[in-house]
C-alpha cells in the first residue's frame, strides 16, 4: 500500500467552545471533500480507523502530572491547578472530552509513524495531527498533546533518521523544543517571523544545544509573503539540508494557516504555494508521515489537504469542486467552485524589500555548517 489516510468521524465529535477559532468540523469537511473529489472512498483499504494513544505514549514527552491533570479535566471541568499547566478560558479551554480528542489525534500520529516504518505504506497523513505547540507539562496555542514529538520519538527510539518539516504560519516551537539538543532529529520550520506571530519564536539563530547544534533550522518570513516568496525560501533551504542529513523517514506539519484569507496569521499563500511545496516534501521523503496543523478559515483546509492527499497518490485532482457538496456544505464558506485558487504575487519595492529579508536568512542557513 502505497498511501494510508487516517481518519475517524470522532475527530468532528469534540468542540473548542463558541468563537474559538479552532474547529474540529474542519476534520470532516476535508474528509467529505476528498470523498466527494472521488480520492477515497470508506472502503478503500487505505483509509485508516485510528484508536487513543495510550498513556505510556504520551510519557514519551510529556510529564505524568501533565497527563493527570488532562486526565481529570476530561469531563469538560477543569481539575484543580489545571491554571498552571495552560488551561483555562482563551487559547487553550477545558472543554467535554479535551483529554479523549488529545488521545484519539495522537494515536493516530503514532499510527501513522508505525506503517511507514514498517514498510505496510510509503505515505502516511493524519489529517487531524500537527499540534505543534504543546510542550511537556503545558497546553500552548490550541494544543494539548504534541502529536507530532510522539510520532518522532517513536521513530528516534527505533533507531531512524528523521527530519521534520513544518511549514505551518506559526513557529514549531514545541517540536523544536523537544529535539533542541540532539543530531538524530533535524527540525525545519518555516514560518511567519515571530515579531508579528505567536508564539514569538523561531528565529534564524534558534540553531540547536550541544551535540543538536545546527539540527534546528528556522525560516522566519516577513508579514504578506506571497506564494513565489514561500516556496523560493523552501527550495532555497530544505532540499540541500534534507540531501545533507539524508533522514530515513521525512515528517511533515502541513498547516495552512499561511493562506491568504486565514484571520490568525498574515501571509499570501494560496492553493498553488502550497502545493508545490507539498510535491517538493514528497519527492524529498524516502518515506513520509504527513500530519495536518493550522487552518482557521475551514474552507482553504478542506481544498488544500483534498490536494495534498492527491499529491500523495500522485494523481489529479478535479477541477471544479463537486456541485453536490457544495450544496451539502453551504455554509462551510467556500468562496468558489474551483478547488484551485490562481497564484499570488506581490510586486514592486515591496516584493523586492521582503526577498531582501528572506535572502538574508538563507544566507544566515547557509553558513550554519
Amino acid at each position: 500500500m502505497k498511501t494510508a489516510f487516517l481518519y475517524t468521524d470522532a475527530f468532528a465529535a469534540f468542540e473548542y467552545g463558541p468563537g474559538h477559532p479552532l474547529k474540529p468540523v474542519r476534520l470532516k469537511l476535508t474528509y467529505d471533500l476528498i470523498r466527494a473529489c472521488g480520492l477515497l472512498d470508506p472502503s478503500d483499504p487505505r483509509l485508516v480507523q485510528p484508536i487513543p494513544a495510550r498513556t505510556e505514549d504520551l510519557l514519551s514527552f510529556h510529564t505524568r502530572d501533565y497527563i493527570d491533570i488532562l486526565r481529570a479535566s476530561n469531563s469538560g471541568r477543569p481539575a484543580p491547578g489545571a491554571e498552571a499547566y495552560g488551561l483555562g478560558p482563551g487559547d487553550n479551554p477545558v472543554f467535554p472530552g479535551m483529554f479523549d480528542w488529545s488521545r484519539l489525534i495522537a494515536g493516530a500520529s503514532l499510527a501513522a509513524a508505525e506503517m511507514v516504518d514498517s514498510g505496510e505504506t510509503a505515505t502516511a497523513f493524519n489529517i487531524a495531527g500537527g499540534l505543534h505547540h504543546a510542550h511537556p507539562s503545558r497546553a500552548s496555542g490550541f494544543c494539548y498533546i504534541n502529536d507530532p514529538v510522539l510520532a518522532i520519538q517513536l521513530l528516534v527510539d527505533r533507531g531512524r533518521r528523521v527530519a521534520y518539516i513544518d511549514i505551518d504560519a506559526h513557529h514549531g516551537d514545541g517540536v523544536q523544543e523537544a529535539f533542541y539538543g540532539t543530531d538524530r532529529v533535524l527540525t525545519i520550520s518555516l514560518h511567519e517571523t515571530g515579531r508579528m506571530l505567536f508564539p514569538g519564536s523561531g528565529y534564524e539563530n534558534e540553531t540547536g544545544a550541544d551535540v543538536g547544534s545546527g539540527y534546528s533550522v528556522n525560516v522566519p518570513l516577513p508579514p504578506e509573503t506571497d506564494d513565489d516568496l514561500f516556496s523560493y525560501a523552501f527550495r532555497s533551504t530544505v532540499p540541500p539540508l534534507i540531501d545533507a542529513f539524508r533522514p530515513d523517514i521525512i515528517v511533515s506539519q502541513l498547516g495552512v494557516d499561511t493562506f491568504r484569507t486565514d484571520p490568525l496569521a498574515h501571509l499570501n499563500v494560496t492553493t498553488s504555494g502550497f502545493c508545490e511545496i507539498v510535491r517538493m516534501i514528497r519527492d524529498l521523503s524516502p518515506k513520509w508521515v504527513a500530519l495536518g496543523g493550522g487552518g482557521y478559515d475551514i474552507a482553504n483546509v478542506a481544498r488544500a489537504w483534498t490536494l495534498a492527499w492527491a499529491v500523495m497518490n500522485d494523481v489529479q485532482a478535479p477541477e471544479e469542486i463537486p456541485t453536490a457538496f457544495l450544496e451539502q456544505h453551504a455554509g462551510a464558506g467556500f468562496l468558489t467552485g474551483r478547488l484551485r485558487d490562481e497564484p499570488f504575487r506581490i510586486t514592486g519595492a515591496q516584493k523586492g524589500g521582503m526577498k531582501r529579508e528572506v535572502d538574508s536568512v538563507i544566507r544566515h542557513v547557509r553558513g550554519m555548517r
